[in-house]
């Protein structure tokens, strides 16, 4: 019988973590508490709300929810202790690598305007790589409720700091709205300024919101992804271009994209050969962390330890990370494989 090693201590890539969303939960209760922010019990409770976001009034809850979290984010200093503490339970989850996901626009009216908010925030990255060791860079995400102007807008802020910890632009919010073709534009400014596409798709909507990113946007990689099974050519064309879908299995099952555990369709995608970077998603909503991902696949979908080193990889290669970098979590992999 195969010896069950470690999760945590499986070196991976993290690629799939929006910022508000990274908050510890005990952070929250502390910030709340400083800012006089009433939290409903949802967020006070310690347990992880009941949501689910397939219809329109689970998602306005979410939306919600993720809004009065986020509000408890004032200043500098506040910044600097989610970006830290993201990496610190990272690290603890065997995480080598973080791209952190944000929308400096929901933070610019509180830190001095658009600006000075993205400049904050890679300051607070800077910091936290530097006190844990992590590699951390920026997606920087437009908003799909919002006009296609702001992505623009936030397109061009993204390439000005591409060579200073910005190194994607995602699309994230509820896919169901707008199209993605509405916002070409923006994300040919990001490529030509050498970031990577990134937009959400296939999780609320199904396949054909993932055509449209790689047809509208030519994603390089796909948020989520998994409704993409449904459609089996398409998952074969994300197999052969290799383009990675960032899957967070906990996220699907709590927002009620999938019924339960089981359902999320890790091993089609995998035996499909369709490249995956597990992801949190948003723990301080859906409660588990990078590690419980890969446990998820372990202990529901019945991945091997060979499987699983498969999937760090996986991460590995469709991060941003420098080489140098992919070499030592690649051979960090192989160690714990052959540990």
């Amino acid at each position: 019988m195969e010896s069950v090693r470690d999760v945590r201590r499986l070196p991976k890539a993290h690629l799939h973590l929006h910022f508000t969303g990274s908050m510890r939960a005990t952070t929250l209760l502390e910030l709340a508490d400083k800012y006089g922010v009433h939290l409903p019990e949802a967020l006070r409770s310690g347990e992880p709300p009941k949501l689910r976001a397939t219809d329109e009034r689970g998602w306005f809850r979410f939306q919600r929810l993720y809004d009065i979290a986020r509000s408890c984010l004032r200043s500098p200093e506040d910044i600097q202790r989610l970006v830290r503490e993201a990496a610190e339970e990272d690290v603890r989850d065997g995480s080598g690598w973080l791209e952190i996901q944000v929308d400096p626009t929901s933070y610019a009216p509180r830190l001095g305007g658009l600006i000075p908010a993205l400049e904050i925030i890679l300051d607070a990255v800077r910091s936290a790589s530097e006190a844990t060791g992590l590699g951390i860079r920026v997606v920087v995400a437009a908003n799909r409720m919002k006009h296609p102007l702001d992505a623009r807008t936030l397109a061009r802020l993204a390439v000005r700091y591409a060579d200073d910890g910005v190194v994607g632009f995602g699309l994230s919010n509820d896919e169901r709205r707008g199209f993605a073709r509405d916002f070409d534009r923006a994300f040919a400014i990001a490529r030509d300024g050498g970031l990577l596409a990134a937009p959400h798709g296939g999780e609320l909507a199904g396949p054909a919101s993932v055509r449209d990113c790689l047809d509208d946007l030519h994603a390089g990689r796909i948020g989520h992804g998994v409704r993409a099974v449904e459609d089996p050519v398409l998952l074969s064309r994300l197999a052969s271009r290799g383009v990675t879908c960032e899957v967070c299995p906990a996220s699907n099952v709590a927002l009620g994209v999938y019924e339960k555990p089981e359902d999320v369709p890790l091993r089609t995608l995998f035996d499909a050969g369709v490249p995956m970077a597990l992801g949190a998603d948003d723990p301080l909503l859906f409660g588990a962390r990078l590690a419980a991902q890969y446990e998820i696949a372990r202990r529901t979908h019945g991945f091997t330890d060979a499987e699983l080193a498969e999937l760090a990889r996986q991460s590995v290669r469709g991060s941003r990370a420098p080489q140098d970098e992919r070499q030592r979590l690649l051979a960090g992999i192989d160690a714990w494989l052959a540990a």
